[in-house]
C-alpha cells in the first residue's frame, strides 16, 4: 500500500496596505487651468516652497505646456500641507505616489 501523497502547500504574503507603506513618497502635481496667469503660478511656486526664480518659471513652463508639472515630493503628510498651500493660493493642486 502507498502512502498518500501531500498536498502542495503555497505560502501566501500578506497583502501591504499602501497608507501604511511609510517608504513611498508622493508628489504634488500642479495643473493647467485656464484661470491663473503664468506670472502668477511663478510667484506662488516662489512664496509656497522658496524656489529660486528660474526654477519657479521652469515648473510654471511645465504646467504650462504639458499640462501638469510635480513641484514637491516627501511623506504624506508634508505634501497634504503643501497642496492645502497650493489650494489656498488658487493653484488646482493633486498629490499622488510616486
Amino acid at each position: 500500500m502507498s502512502a498518500p501523497l501531500s498536498s502542495p502547500t503555497t505560502q501566501v504574503d500578506p497583502a501591504v496596505d499602501e497608507d501604511t507603506a511609510g517608504d513611498t513618497p508622493w508628489q504634488a502635481v500642479v495643473w493647467n487651468d485656464p484661470v491663473n496667469l503664468m506670472s502668477y503660478v511663478t510667484y506662488v511656486l516662489q512664496k509656497v516652497f522658496g524656489y529660486p526664480e528660474p526654477k519657479a518659471t521652469a515648473l510654471m513652463l511645465d504646467v504650462h505646456h504639458k499640462g501638469k508639472a510635480a513641484v514637491s515630493a516627501g511623506d504624506k503628510d508634508k505634501i497634504e500641507a503643501d497642496v492645502a498651500k497650493l489650494h489656498a493660493a488658487g493653484l488646482w493642486a493633486t498629490m499622488q505616489r510616486t
